[in-house]
């Protein structure tokens, strides 16, 4: 068994390495560059290497300077993790040039399923389906039209080295296929350094099934059943689930099957990843599922297989590394229940899902799942990095309670003040089609709207929170005799809010930060702040002056010019924000001034009604 083990990786996958050889009695080193010298996978493993700078291309792509470091720390072995140089042949024979253990695939293994025409033409022949396509040479731009006309439109042109959605474009009509081309060549050339296309047949209802292989170097290839994939943004997966929905036992021999035979093509050792893009409209059958690429190398979405089998597929891989036989045949796996996984990124769905960088001052995320984490409260989230902050997962005996269980952990996490797209995957886990299990990877694009999560918090948490923070003091003029309902000014993420609340109760929806509550709802987090009372019952408008708390539109006036007042009396309404906020008297008195008219717009700290003071003898 390898006794010592370097990490060539950094955040979540690192850590979880980290934990399982721990668990094994391995000695494990870390690498890093400046930006992750505080990093949680620097200070969990038992010895730590710096690589340099914080860009990856001067660091964590370094091969020369990741060998070295194992040199140096005294690792006999390198696990790649994913990403970085998890699929870079050239790397994983350089290791094992250097006399370490290389715990991946073969470095022809690697190559053989890194061009996907090269690999698709491996597949037909090992007679593993294959989507309709052309995979030629000639790459001229009239073959290809020519062989996309024959194919029929719609049609997906492919970067033959792409990945991660780079390089694809669907094209609908003969029309559009010079210029989606182009656009394709130029891309795979920037991205990939290879401006080779192949194309496919557009499946109209694709769904993506996924088949987890593992080989060892004695001959054994077995499959750990499948994971559907399909939820997707921008061929991004979004949350993934083991076993896939609607799957019989027949179809799924037949895919994995198909699997086992692909791994045995290019003598397959390790843990990959089979990926099949199926025809969901008439449901899953063995018939309309083909062969789409192989990941050489351990996948983010691993968690789902190993809590429906009860393996560490990490320790699968350091075993079969070490020159051990798998740890399981085949007849001794089976499914148990079912589980989800949903990525938790540090990023704002309101901006267009832009990164959001910077401290992480609060991170609680809720209980009852497996948290797969690489980072901790009072982290920096880099820019230099994938913004993924965490993989939730949860397992349970069917898909609803799976599904459930998934939905309110992400619902109860808090994280601030960085923006996570928490209540997106809440939003997407209930939509009614994933919740049916009508599945298919243009869900989350047809439906993006519909699973935006909500600009601000519901009233019920915003009064909850307002009345903590008077019930603290923070709102001057609070007293213990306040009218059971008050109306009060705030600011909501900077943004000037005037919330209704009972200044007795609250408290249960925020979580104190100084003089602000910080709002958690939906798993998203808001700050709200004391502003000031104007013209409120409780309010501090000593002077009688009854100020606008927010632009708006009046949509009621009640007094006139004259008119006696009492404390706590309704003077008018203001319709703001999609909410109607009454002012009311702060004191027994009478309208000496009034500047609102029903329909009447007015903007932010506009003097509205000024009341004069009621004299007493």
């Amino acid at each position: 068994m390898i006794q010592s083990l370097l990490i060539a990786n950094r955040g979540e996958i690192a850590c979880r390495i980290i934990r399982t050889a721990r668990r094994m009695g391995v000695r494990t080193v870390a690498v890093y560059s400046d930006a992750d010298a505080d990093a949680l996978h620097v200070r969990s493993a038992d010895e730590a290497v710096h690589i340099g700078p914080s860009p990856v291309r001067e660091s964590y792509l370094v091969g020369d300077k990741i060998i070295a470091a194992a040199k140096a720390s005294g690792a006999e072995a390198i696990h790649p993790g994913y990403g970085f140089l998890s699929e870079n042949a050239e790397f994983a024979q350089a290791v094992i040039d250097a006399g370490l253990i290389w715990v991946g695939p073969n470095p022809s293994s690697i190559t053989a399923m890194g061009l996907k025409d090269a690999a698709k033409k491996l597949m037909q022949d090992a007679g593993v389906p294959t989507t309709p396509g052309y995979l030629g040479d000639d790459q001229s731009p009239e073959r290809l039209k020519t062989e996309a006309d024959a194919i029929g439109y719609p049609v997906l042109i492919k970067a033959v080295a792409g990945g991660g959605g780079k390089g694809m474009r669907k094209v609908d009509s003969a029309a559009d296929f010079a210029d989606a081309l182009l656009s394709c060549q130029r891309e795979a050339a920037s991205s990939f350094g290879n401006d080779q296309v192949l194309l496919e047949k557009w499946v109209t209802n694709p769904r993506h099934i996924e088949v987890q292989v593992f080989g060892d170097r004695h001959g054994n290839v077995v499959h750990l059943f499948e994971r559907d994939c399909s939820l997707q943004r921008r061929h991004q997966k979004v949350i993934e689930e083991a076993p896939a929905p609607g799957m019989d036992a027949q179809t799924r021999a037949a895919v994995c099957r198909a699997a086992v035979n692909a791994a045995k093509a290019v003598d397959y050792v390790g843990a990959g990843t089979i990926e099949f893009i199926a025809d969901g409209s008439e449901g899953l059958k063995a018939d309309r599922i083909w062969f789409m690429e192989m990941n050489t190398r351990l996948q983010v979405e691993h968690p789902v297989t190993e809590e429906i089998t009860g393996q560490d597929l990490v320790e699968w891989q350091l075993r079969v590394a070490s020159g051990e036989p798998l740890p399981k045949t085949q007849d001794e796996l089976s499914i148990n229940g079912w589980a989800m996984e949903a990525r938790l990124y540090a990023e704002d769905p309101a901006k267009g899902f832009l990164p959001s960088i910077g401290r992480l001052d609060l991170f609680e995320l809720g209980e009852g799942c497996r948290i797969d984490t690489g980072v901790e409260q009072g982290a920096e989230i880099s820019p230099f990095y994938d913004p993924m902050i965490a993989k939730v997962i949860a397992h349970g005996p069917t898909r609803d309670a799976a599904r459930s269980a998934l939905a309110g952990a992400l619902d109860d996490s808090a994280v601030w003040p960085l923006k996570t797209n928490a209540g997106f995957l809440v939003k997407a886990l209930e939509h009614p089609d994933f919740v049916a299990a009508r599945l298919d990877t243009g869900l989350i694009g047809r439906e993006g709207d519909a699973l935006m999560p909500p600009a601000r918090p519901s009233g019920e948490a915003l009064a909850d929170a307002a009345g903590s923070l008077t019930r603290g003091g923070a709102l001057a003029g609070f007293r213990l005799n306040a009218p059971v309902h008050a109306t009060g000014s705030f600011l909501l993420d900077g943004e000037a809010v005037t919330i209704a609340y009972d200044p007795r109760a609250g408290g249960e929806a925020g979580e104190e930060a100084g003089e602000d509550v910080l709002v958690a709802e939906g798993g998203q987090v808001w700050r709200l702040t004391p502003w000031r009372a104007s013209g409120t019952a409780g309010g501090d408008a000593s002077d009688g002056a009854i100020l606008s708390p927010m632009p708006g539109r009046i949509i009621a006036v009640v007094v006139a010019a004259g008119d006696a007042v009492t404390k706590g009396q309704k003077l008018l309404t203001l319709e703001a924000m999609k909410m109607e906020h009454s002012l009311v008297a702060p004191f027994d008195g009478t309208i000496a001034e009034l500047n609102a008219s029903e329909g009447g717009q007015v903007s932010e700290g506009a003097l509205l009604v000024k009341i004069e003071r009621e004299e007493t003898a």
